[in-house]
């Protein structure tokens, strides 16, 4: 039980983090990688090369890149395709990376079951929302869209890291109210 509770802190910031990834892939890993290069934050010892020259360059030059794309109508919804396989990717591995489990089983398991599973599902709901953007504004509405997303993963980012044990706990709310609405909308098409 001990062991569990020091896994805690590390499990709910990966969390946190892997929720600013379901609303932009590359921007939490950037600030992961900054947070820990600084030492405001440390990886697993098998995650050091999260704090090399080249990582950062790559997460910098990733970040921009996706930013700017999302403000491409109909690009954007082409990259929700790419984004919702990449997102369970990167909250995969930011919430393994805070993991200090001496079992690589337990380790990625966690971290691909938590972290995946909390970046997919907001992923999938916020291409759901653009999709609707998309349809009602013709496009037009997905700028606004994109910005707010930006806005939301680098402010969980950061708040993340501020205070990760309640950003933890409020990501796992979200994804429980995402699947929660999904799945009421679902059985209420089914219904009719």
């Amino acid at each position: 039980m001990e062991e569990w509770l020091s896994w805690l802190p590390g499990l709910l910031l990966g969390v946190a983090l892997s929720a600013g990834s379901g609303f932009r892939v590359f921007i939490p890993l950037l600030v992961s990688n900054l947070a820990a290069r600084f030492g405001l934050v440390s990886v697993s010892d098998n995650f050091g090369w999260m704090l090399s020259n080249t990582a950062t360059f790559v997460l910098l030059v990733a970040s921009v890149v996706e930013i700017a794309s999302y403000y491409i109508a109909f690009i954007d919804n082409l990259l929700d395709g790419i984004a919702l396989p990449a997102s369970v990717v990167a909250g995969t591995l930011l919430t393994t990376q805070f993991l200090k489990i001496d079992d690589p089983t337990l380790q990625w398991g966690l971290g691909i079951l938590a972290g995946g599973g909390v970046a997919g599902t907001i992923q999938a709901g916020t291409s759901l929302i653009r999709l609707g953007s998309t349809k009602f504004t013709g496009g037009f509405g997905n700028g606004f869209f994109s910005s707010f997303e930006n806005f939301l993963s680098v402010a969980i980012s950061l708040i993340s890291l501020w205070i990760p044990l309640i950003m933890g706990v409020l990501a796992i709310l979200l994804v429980f109210w995402i699947l929660k609405k999904l799945f009421s909308k679902k059985k209420r098409a089914t219904l009719l």
